[in-house]
């Protein structure tokens, strides 16, 4: 049998990953080769060009463009602070002088002989990047960026939104089908990256922020409540951005969806541990999947990782049905027969046989699941 490929997701307890941690434009890089990081230091920083602000400096001064050279006070590249002098004419006899005075703290961009303009450019902005995860710098790029390593237990999600945050797990479901209430959010959640169950209702995000908690772990969320919390709808965007106070990361779908089990006994298994995750998703080119990342300790010598590849579709995978109907299932593959079949749709494609965590039976098209990788 020719060996089938499909999308997959992953869930393990001891996985190696590796990070690149770049900045958006060359900086300095603040660590080496070698060092240990963990997951708030700081690897790189720079700073990004301020907003440009037009002067029209000769008709401040009241004077012909060629003329201002004559009166100036700085030039380009200085760095100026609000209300510092900048130009000023002679006046009469050292009389009725034109004091011009910078309007914004900054720095002089440029300063045009022909138009008399000058360019002001406001505070540059600090950007600074860090580790993320713990773990060890295998690599650095010079004045761009690092490539951070470690051993970890590793859940790729389905969908979420907002970026980076840590914390430790603490779970508040009962089991994968539980769904936690909002009563059950409290201060003891402050800084925590909590989980849910099987969904997470627009009440219990709205404590979860309240009370100051940096993550939500779910099987599921209303689309419905996503459009309340957010605004607007989120279509196809990339996620990963949005300002709301906390990060959350649905580990199944849209709607009430148990959590898989493996998923859900996972989190518990690490409850108390510290955690990285973010929400960033990209469905088309370029897929990008939410993660939690829960570092393990681990030998030096155990980082050694490997070329990623497709997950395989194999009698006894385990996988997530990703179309209607039985969406969000789990399931194992029982049989994978080689011959087209004709499905509703009228068109011949590969099937495959599995049977669901709740017993059922189904035939469904291949390109319908993805693989849980374990």
């Amino acid at each position: 049998m020719a060996q089938a490929y499909s999308p997959g997701l992953t869930v393990t307890k001891s996985i190696v990953l590796r990070k690149d941690r770049i900045l958006p434009l060359k900086g300095n890089v603040l660590v080496k080769k070698g060092d240990k990081v963990n997951a708030d230091t700081l690897v790189a920083e720079t700073r990004l060009p301020g907003k440009v602000v037009p002067f029209n400096l000769a008709n401040k001064l009241g004077v012909q463009p060629n003329m201002v050279n004559q009166f100036i006070k700085v030039k380009a590249g200085d760095e100026i602070q609000k209300g510092q002098m900048i130009a000023e004419t002679k006046g009469f006899f050292g009389l009725f002088k034109t004091a011009i005075k910078s309007p914004i703290d900054g720095e002089i961009e440029s300063i045009s002989k022909i138009t008399g303009q000058m360019l002001l450019r406001e505070p540059r902005i600090p950007v600074q990047i860090k580790a993320f995860i713990d773990g060890i710098v295998i690599d650095v790029v010079e004045n761009e960026g690092v490539v951070i390593e470690n051993k970890s237990a590793y859940v790729q999600g389905i969908f979420g939104i907002a970026g980076e945050t840590t914390g430790e797990i603490k779970v508040l479901a009962k089991d994968a089908t539980d769904i936690a209430t909002p009563e059950q959010v409290d201060d003891s959640c402050k800084g925590k990256l909590i989980v849910t169950g099987a969904m997470a209702t627009l009440d219990l995000i709205n404590k979860a922020i309240k009370v100051g908690a940096n993550g939500i772990i779910t099987g599921g969320i209303d689309d419905r409540d996503l459009k309340k919390l957010l605004g607007y709808n989120i279509g196809v965007a990339i996620t990963g951005h949005e300002k709301i106070g906390i990060t959350i990361v649905c580990t199944e779908g849209f709607g009430e969806i148990k959590m898989a089990n493996t998923t859900f006994n996972l989190l518990k298994d690490f409850e108390g541990k510290k955690a990285s995750m973010h929400g960033k998703t990209q469905i088309r080119a370029g897929v990008m999947r939410p993660e939690i990342i829960i570092p393990i300790p681990f030998d030096e010598k155990e980082l050694v990782a490997e070329e990623a590849t497709m997950a395989t579709l194999e009698i006894g995978s385990n996988i997530r049905i990703i179309r209607q109907p039985n969406f969000g299932e789990i399931g194992k593959i029982t049989a994978l027969p080689e011959s087209l079949t004709k499905v509703e749709s009228e068109t011949m494609v590969r099937i495959l046989e599995a049977e669901l965590n709740n017993g059922k039976k189904i035939v469904i098209p291949r390109a319908n699941v993805e693989v849980i990788e374990d």
